[in-house]
Formats: C-alpha cells, sequence, structure tokens
C-alpha cells in the first residue's frame, strides 16, 4: 500500500520496535520514507539498474522537507531512464582520491624523485603549512577554480608566495590528469598576483661585515661553505654537496656534474685566485677526500646551511638577505664593474641569455659611469679653452 508522502503523515507515522519500516509514495515510483527504530526518518529512492533492484538514500528528514526530496527523486529518475546509475557514481565519488592523497603521490613521485633538497623543504613546507590544512579533504575532481582562487586570495599579503602556492597546485593537477583522477586543471586561468622584482645584493661596506662575521664565526666548516657560495655565485646544493674530485686546483676549474646542476648539464666553472686560496687550504686541512662539507656522520654532505646563515647575519647586522643572494652579489659586482652580461651568464650556468638580463640595468649604470668619464674630459677640455 502507498500513500502521498507529506508533512502531516511523517508528523504521525511512528518508529517500528525492530529494524526499519518504509511507506512509499503513491506518486514518484520507487520514492519512500524509511522509519528506523531509533526513529531516524530517511528519504530514499528505489530503482532497478542492469536487472538488480538498488536503494539510494535521497536525505535525511527534517532537514531535507518533503518537496525539496521530492523535486529531488524526479530529477534522479529523470536520469535514471537515461541509464545512469545514481547510487554507483555516489560510491565511485566516495572512492575517488582526495586532495591529501594527491598530494602524498605528487610529493612522492614527482618533488622527492626530481627536485633538489631546498626545493623540496620548500614545497612540503607549502603542502603541509597551506595547501592541505585548507584543501586535504576535498576529492580531487570536485576541486573548483573557486576553490582556488579562494585560497589564493588569502595569500595576498605574501604575493610571492602565493604565486608559489599557486604554480604548485597547478603542477599537482597537471599529473592528477596524467593520472586519469580528473580532466582539467582548476588552476588554470587563475591571475597571479603582482610581484615586484627583488634586488639585493651585498653592498661593499655589507660586504665587508659580511667577511669579518664568517671570520669570527665558531664553525669555520659553514663559514667555508659561504665564503665558496660567494666566490663561485654557485648554488647552495651545488657547493654543499661538492666533492674534492670535481675541484682541479692545477686547472683552477669546478666542474659541476649534472645531477647536482639546475639546469641537469655538466658546468665547468673558472675559479677565481681568492677561490682557490680557499680551497686550497680546505684541503690541505681536511686531506682532500669525501666531500667539502660533511654532515654530522661524516658519510653525507650538509643539507643546509640555514643555521650559519641566520648567526652571521646576525653579527654582520645585515637584513632582508637571502642565502641566494650571495649569487646575485657575486653577478651583481661583476656587472657593475663591466664585465659583460655574456660572460657572467657563463660563469652563473645560465642556459638562457634573458636568464641574466635582470642584471641588465646594473650593467647600465656601468656603462654610464664609463661614459661620464668622457663627458667629463670633454668638460675639462672645455675649461681649459676658456
Amino acid at each position: 500500500m502507498s500513500v502521498k508522502i507529506s508533512e502531516k503523515l511523517i508528523k504521525n507515522l511512528t518508529p517500528p520496535k525492530h529494524g526499519n519500516r518504509i511507506t512509499y509514495d503513491s506518486e514518484i515510483k520507487g520514492f519512500g520514507l524509511r522509519v528506523t527504530a531509533g526513529n531516524v526518518r530517511s528519504f530514499v529512492l528505489n530503482y532497478y539498474s542492469r536487472g538488480r533492484e538498488r536503494r539510494i538514500t535521497v536525505g535525511k528528514h527534517p532537514e531535507w522537507t518533503v518537496v525539496a526530496a521530492r523535486e529531488r527523486a524526479m530529477q534522479l529518475r529523470v536520469r535514471i531512464n537515461n541509464g545512469v546509475d545514481p547510487l554507483a557514481e555516489r560510491e565511485q565519488e566516495r572512492s575517488a582520491p582526495t586532495v591529501n592523497e594527491l598530494a602524498a603521490e605528487f610529493f612522492e613521485r614527482h618533488v622527492v624523485a626530481r627536485k633538489r633538497p631546498s626545493s623540496i623543504r620548500n614545497d612540503r613546507e607549502m603542502l603541509q603549512g597551506i595547501i592541505l590544512p585548507n584543501l586535504s579533504q576535498l576529492r580531487v575532481q570536485s576541486v573548483s577554480k573557486r576553490d582556488l582562487e579562494d585560497l589564493h586570495q588569502k595569500l595576498k599579503a605574501t604575493p610571492y608566495r602565493g604565486n608559489r602556492v599557486l604554480a604548485l597546485l597547478s603542477k599537482m593537477f597537471s599529473l592528477a590528469i596524467e593520472w586519469g583522477w580528473r580532466t582539467d586543471n582548476p588552476a588554470k586561468g587563475i591571475p597571479r598576483f603582482h610581484e615586484d622584482r627583488r634586488e639585493r645584493w651585498l653592498q661593499p661596506e655589507e660586504l665587508q661585515r659580511f667577511i669579518e662575521a664568517l671570520d669570527a664565526h665558531p664553525d669555520q666548516n659553514a663559514a667555508d661553505a659561504l665564503r665558496l657560495l660567494m666566490l663561485t655565485g654557485s648554488r647552495e646544493m651545488e657547493v654543499l654537496k661538492s666533492e674534492w674530485p670535481q675541484f682541479d686546483l692545477e686547472r683552477g676549474v669546478f666542474i659541476k656534474p649534472s645531477h647536482s646542476t639546475k639546469e641537469k648539464k655538466e658546468e665547468r666553472i673558472p675559479l677565481n685566485t681568492a677561490a682557490l686560496e680557499l680551497l686550497t687550504r680546505m684541503k690541505e686541512q681536511s686531506g682532500g677526500k669525501g666531500f667539502l662539507f660533511p654532515g654530522l656522520n661524516g658519510d653525507k654532505p650538509r643539507t643546509t646551511l640555514r643555521r650559519a646563515w641566520v648567526a652571521v647575519c646576525k653579527s654582520a647586522n645585515l637584513t632582508g638577505l637571502r642565502i641566494h643572494d650571495l649569487r646575485h652579489s657575486f653577478a651583481s659586482h661583476l656587472v657593475s664593474s663591466g664585465v659583460s652580461l655574456h660572460i657572467v651568464g657563463k660563469l652563473l650556468g645560465h642556459s638562457q641569455a634573458q636568464t641574466t638580463m635582470r642584471y641588465a640595468h646594473i650593467q647600465d649604470e656601468a656603462l654610464r659611469t664609463a661614459s661620464n668619464t668622457f663627458g667629463s674630459i670633454y668638460q675639462n677640455a672645455g675649461k681649459k679653452k676658456t
């Protein structure tokens, strides 16, 4: 027997003593109200899919009214008539991977497998500190562009960080497409924040304080690593992972193997006199075997200079400086001294000239200084005639 389900009917229904009882609607086929012994009331819809009877819960009462549940049941009926199995869809959605699972897969298969330790550390911080606290429980296939826009906007006060987080998300969802977890990338098309180009390099008086602080630092192995970074313009991990066979002190060359460089190709960098003196002294002290900057157990290199860097900068009264700015200082001083951008790019290991163009404005100042030399000659010559 079936009756039209209404709010009045629901109010008058009494729960069964055991199990549950379903009262079916007289107007919508398979639509009914299930009442349990615990008096939990839910709207359900019975239907057939591929010869099997199925039952899907529409929603609980009173969170769902009769009107809303009836409308949803009719929508489901239309989809069922078109060959869709809504219960199978729901089960598939519940088993679909979450952003938390995507992040774990992404980190192991892409970040750890392909990136340098410093990049791994940065990606881990963004994932654990920003992305997962906001998105971890969402299904990968249900994450919307609006979800990522909202997260990006939360980081408006730190535009550089916000853009890096968005770039990381874009790569995650690109891989999700490759792995068949969704068909589009919700990070695509989200405008990045404007970033003011960061220009920070050690001025001569700062460089002097930096050198004095290095000389006074208690951990001279770490101080030597910072000295070598400054004198070669190398990246942090290129120096920390370096081993003595990479240095040909007779020819004065630092041979960086492909696995340690950002461009993934071998680089041969000429060493200046100060770098050679530093390396010669270090080799005499250490015996010239293994890593130049070993970790605590000696069989692996140091992984970071962060503690030494903070202490040296504090001692030298230097603010707003990053370890990578030693590389910028190396390049900036060369360019300001008149060395061409092409040569500086070679020393830095840049594969594209455009990368070195960030120092072009410094070159302009050097050229202006050179040009002013003739301007002074011209002015002085004019004064002698009068």
